[in-house]
């Protein structure tokens, strides 16, 4: 388990740690559970409706298996503005976070995790707490994900039909921007210019028509 240095309250969760007896993994055990068993059986597994081949997350299994795949509990029934709040405290941490020696830090993820947020308040808090935070962390070169039951409504990029951010416990997932990501940004003019900041040029081949398109104006 990890301890913010700039706030002991702020704590990661390693994967091996829940079989430890720290109060918070006592406490979220089902909940922390059931997502590494999530994030094992559907994160790192190919799925039928994807659209192509490969697992649903192409760096879930490296960051499980090298250790930077980490845990966070926002306890209680937070609105937006907490969650939001609570997600810009690990953002900052998250930059300062070294993936260890030889791991890049593209594998390196942090879910927190809304446990007591009850399933119908999911939707709406989470979403608006993802919408409020995405510039910021664009800006920073981050990406942060909205993943809850239900499974929220946006598509999959390979199969319009996949929706493909159901998790069994609300939660949203903070990781580095990636060449791929730029369908998840082109959209917003600011979010654009900060991928093309940092890929535009080298971008992967089947995304350069419309990044050279983008880059053009």
């Amino acid at each position: 388990m990890l301890t913010d240095p700039t706030d002991p309250s702020r704590v990661l969760i390693e994967v091996s740690d829940l079989d430890g007896g720290h109060e918070l993994v006592r406490r979220y055990a089902e909940p922390l559970g059931h997502i590494v068993t999530w994030a094992r059986e559907y994160l790192c597994r190919p799925h039928p409706e994807l659209g192509r081949k490969g697992p649903v997350c192409p760096y879930a299994q490296t960051s499980l298996d090298r250790g930077t795949f980490y845990l966070a509990v926002c306890p209680g029934e937070p609105d937006a503005a907490q969650v939001a709040e609570v997600l810009d405290g690990y953002r900052s941490w998250f930059q300062r976070l070294v993936a260890p020696e030889g791991v890049s830090p593209q594998f390196r993820t942090i879910l927190v995790l809304l446990p007591d947020l009850p399933v119908d308040r999911a939707p709406a808090v989470i979403d608006a707490a993802q919408l409020a935070l995405k510039t910021r962390y664009v800006e920073a070169g981050l990406m942060v994900g909205e993943f809850y039951p239900g499974p929220p409504p946006k598509h999959g990029l390979w199969n319009p039909d996949f929706l493909p951010l159901g998790s069994p416990v609300p939660l949203l997932a903070v990781r580095h921007m990636v060449a791929s990501d730029f369908p998840f940004l082109k959209d917003d003019p600011a979010h654009a210019a900060a991928y093309l900041e940092r890929f535009g040029e080298r971008p992967p081949a089947p995304l350069r028509e419309a990044v050279a398109a983008a880059r053009q104006g």
